[in-house]
C-alpha cells in the first residue's frame, strides 16, 4: 500500500519514510502543506495519509478540511502527526477530519499498529465500494433481462406457431427448431441473471482476472 508523508521537518520525514519502507509500504513524501495538497489532489494519490500538524502553506487541520470540502473524503485515511498533547488540540485535529493521530515522539510499535489500522480500513472500504458497484451492475443487468423477456416471448411464440404448421419435410423446420433452442437458452440465462443477489467469480483469461460466474451465482438462490 502507498503512504503519503507530509512533514516540513526533513529528519522526521526521512525517519518515517525509512521505517514505513522497512514495513513494506511504498512511500511518497511532501515537504510542506502546499506540496502535500497538490499530491493529494492527483487521481493516483496515496490514500493513506500521514500529515504533520504544523507546516508552512497549509497546516494539517487545513488539509483535512480541504479534503472534506473538495474531495471524496471516504477515499482517504488520515493520520495526524502532532507534537501537541493537549486534549483540546487533539479533539480539534480529529474534528477537522483526521481519523487518528500519532504523538511525537512516537513509539514504533504504536505507530505500526495505527498505520495497520488505517491500511485495513482502506482495504475494507475498497472491498465495500467494489461490492456496491458490482451490485449496481447486477441490478442494471436484471433490468435489461426483464426488458428482453418480452421480445423473447414474442419470438418463441411465433417460432412455435410456425413449427406447428411445418411438415416434417419442411426445409425451414430445422432452422425453426434452432431458433426455439436458442431462445430457450437465452431465456434460461436471463432468469439466472435476474435471480442473482450475490455473486461468485471465476478465472477467465490473461488480463482479465475474474468475471462473474452466472451459473454458480444463480445456484445460491
Amino acid at each position: 500500500m502507498r503512504v503519503l508523508i507530509v512533514d516540513d521537518d526533513s529528519t522526521s520525514r526521512f525517519l518515517l519514510q525509512t521505517i514505513l519502507q522497512q514495513w513494506g509500504y511504498e512511500v511518497v513524501t511532501a515537504k510542506d502543506g502546499i506540496e502535500g495538497w497538490q499530491i493529494i489532489k492527483e487521481n493516483d494519490s496515496p490514500k493513506l495519509l500521514m500529515i504533520d500538524w504544523e507546516m508552512p502553506g497549509f497546516t494539517g487541520p487545513e488539509i483535512c478540511r480541504k479534503i472534506l470540502q473538495e474531495l471524496e473524503r471516504e477515499q482517504f485515511y488520515i493520520l495526524m502527526i502532532t507534537g501537541r498533547g493537549d486534549s483540546e488540540d487533539l479533539v480539534h485535529g480529529l474534528e477537522s477530519g483526521a481519523d487518528d493521530y500519532v504523538a511525537k515522539p512516537w513509539h514504533n510499535e504504536e505507530l505500526k499498529a495505527r498505520i495497520n489500522v488505517g491500511s485495513r480500513m482502506l482495504k475494507l472500504q475498497e472491498r465495500a465500494a467494489r461490492r456496491q458497484k458490482l451490485q449496481g451492475i447486477l441490478e442494471m443487468a436484471g433490468s435489461v433481462c426483464h426488458e428482453l423477456n418480452q421480445p423473447l416471448q414474442v419470438i418463441m411464440g411465433y417460432a412455435d406457431l410456425l413449427l406447428d404448421n411445418a411438415t416434417e419435410n419442411d426445409p425451414n423446420r430445422e432452422l425453426l427448431e434452432k431458433i426455439v433452442e436458442s431462445v430457450d437458452k437465452m431465456g434460461e440465462l436471463t432468469r439466472k441473471i435476474m435471480s442473482i443477489t450475490d455473486c461468485s467469480t471465476m478465472s477467465y483469461k490473461e488480463g482479465v482476472k475474474n468475471i462473474i460466474d452466472i451459473h454458480e451465482s444463480s445456484k445460491k438462490n
